[in-house]
């Protein structure tokens, strides 16, 4: 489950300016979202244990599953596809080509999509850390019952930004997503940040892991889930 800022700040009993201070000073995980911030229920969780806070008011008690799609994530990787030695300046190009080619979709919704997505602040990049960008619609777009697609962009040189990342890794690999449904964008964003930070997926990337191993390892994922549905273990 994820919260916003008032919700996180309300939860500790503090202003979202500190809230904000502990972003840049103590590494309270976040990931940004159009414009915004979104906080993962179970990392802040953890974050807040290991710095010896305890949450005031509800937000962060145990989640009642009010994200949880049953999303698998391999299928949706094959589906986008993995894409090796990308030069970070046809980064664009190459998503507008993964949307053109999803034939599931009707002609006319796919030009759509390419047409936002070379559109001027059509991609929110989300840089979540470590190299890693989770890119996605700025405005809220979905596919449709089981077209939800990810790509795997693996670039050649480093992503230029608006602005650096927080922890000022230059943004080397690239998750860009659409979710089938508005429901799904949040468990979708989550599930991959959560995967990025403690997941195996983070050690594949960073070696550049064969495109099976990669399928592999979220379709492993997807077993564990679909076998044991209650959220992760923040710790």
């Amino acid at each position: 489950m994820y919260l916003n800022l008032v919700q996180i700040a309300e939860s500790f009993g503090v202003s979202e300016k500190v809230v904000e201070d502990w972003i840049r000073r103590e590494g309270l995980p976040h990931v940004p979202d159009r414009g915004r911030l979104l906080f993962d229920r179970a990392r802040v969780s953890h974050w807040a244990a290991a710095h010896g806070l305890t949450a005031r008011a509800g937000f962060l008690t145990p989640e009642q599953g009010v994200f949880a799609t049953g999303l698998e994530l391999e299928p949706m990787l094959r589906r986008g596809g993995i894409w090796r030695n990308v030069a970070p300046s046809t980064t664009v190009e190459i998503l507008g080509g993964i949307m053109a080619s999803l034939s599931r979709i009707p002609q006319n919704v796919r030009a759509l999509l390419v047409q936002r997505l070379r559109a001027r602040g059509g991609i929110n990049w989300a840089p979540v850390g470590a190299g890693v960008a989770l890119p996605h619609f700025s405005a809220r777009v979905t596919l449709g019952r089981d077209t939800g697609v990810i790509a795997l962009i693996l670039l050649s040189g480093a992503l230029p930004l608006p602005e650096p990342p927080a922890d000022g890794v230059a943004v080397t690999r690239m998750l860009f997503f659409v979710p089938p449904s508005p429901r799904a964008h949040l468990d979708l964003l989550g599930r991959l940040s959560r995967a990025i930070s403690k997941g195996p997926l983070r050690a594949l990337l960073e070696r550049g892991a064969p495109d099976e191993e990669l399928f592999q390892t979220l379709a492993l994922a997807d077993a564990a889930r679909a076998a044991d549905p209650r959220p992760e273990n923040p710790t």
